[in-house]
């Protein structure tokens, strides 16, 4: 479904003349096809859903490290450009769930695997992972977890 989107989204912004658009869809597309080629050794011929969106999250992290670099060295031509990829990239991203949303989620997924020691925080992120790719920023809800497990 998201491949489609993508595919069709290509072709508005190509009849558009949206140049940004279309090289950011052709990037999203490109490490889309090459995640695709390192899934084939274990046997899949594509990545799912969630692995199209575990790509796009990276490439928004890889993009707001640029960001940063960008401004600290004075181009904010570049860092705009990143900014203006970055946005795109992350309209085709399921929504970021707020705090108290990413807390309730943490609970659950503490109370499901039976998670009582900081020993237990690979189980829980495992199945936050499995549960809440690309809608929830793991850096954070890992000193969460820790907080809970205590």
């Amino acid at each position: 479904m998201l491949r489609e989107k993508l595919n069709n989204d290509l072709k508005e912004a190509m009849k558009a003349g949206d140049k940004l658009k279309v090289s950011t869809i052709r990037l999203i597309t490109s490490a889309i096809k090459s995640a695709d080629i390192e899934a084939r050794p274990s046997g899949k011929t594509e990545i799912d859903e969630g692995g199209i969106v575990n790509v796009m999250t990276k490439m928004v992290k890889q993009r707001r490290d640029s960001v940063e670099q960008y401004v600290a060295g004075k181009r904010q031509d570049l860092a705009d450009k990143e900014l203006g990829e970055i946005a795109i990239i992350e309209a085709y991203l399921p929504k970021q769930m707020d705090e108290a949303a990413m807390k309730a989620a943490i609970s659950r997924a503490i109370a499901e695997t039976g998670a009582a020691t900081p020993k237990d925080m690979g189980k829980v992120m495992g199945a936050l992972k499995a549960a809440y790719a690309g809608q929830m920023d793991f850096g954070k809800a890992g000193g969460i977890v820790k907080e809970l497990l205590k």
